[in-house]
């Protein structure tokens, strides 16, 4: 039979940008990204710097660590003209080691605080929240896709 129409093909749910499908499925990927760069979480207030030849020095702190949680600090810092040093995109991660999710808890990029969950008081999970958590979690999954690209690896 010949086909004068293309069959209408319906994108799934977890295809759509910001649906949650999607974004479980970003915490996934950012977990598993994650312990490629970083294999063993270190002790507390540990901080460590990646060096590769050519590439920005990327820096992280363990804020937090617990039996099943784990929050990091992941950042460059960049030397502005004036002497002073700034932290971008700065990102607080919760690594969550039972579920095996990584999620980004608060984006600092530019100095602005444009994303924050954990400390929002009015945290509300409508439509808006959640692209919004979606599409700072694909950042946190492309910068962590170009960094190992770079050959970024912090030792445990």
């Amino acid at each position: 039979m010949i086909l004068l129409h293309s069959p209408r093909t319906r994108q799934f749910d977890h295809d759509l940008p910001g649906s949650f499908a999607a974004l479980m499925d970003l915490y996934e990927r950012n977990y598993i990204n994650l312990r490629r760069l970083l294999p063993v979480v270190p002790p507390l207030s540990v901080t460590r710097v990646s060096q590769v030849v050519g590439a920005l020095d990327l820096h992280l702190q363990v804020l937090e660590r617990n039996r099943y949680t784990s929050d990091l600090n992941l950042t460059y810092r960049l030397r502005q003209d004036n002497g002073s040093i700034s932290a971008e995109p700065d990102l607080h991660i919760r690594v969550y080691h039972d579920a095996r999710m990584a999620e980004v808890m608060a984006a600092r990029p530019r100095h602005h605080t444009v994303f924050v969950t954990a400390a929002h008081p009015k945290y509300e999970a409508d439509d808006t929240n959640l692209y919004t958590r979606w599409r700072i979690n694909r950042f946190l999954f492309k910068w962590l896709t170009y960094c190992l690209r770079q050959g970024h690896h912090f030792m445990g």
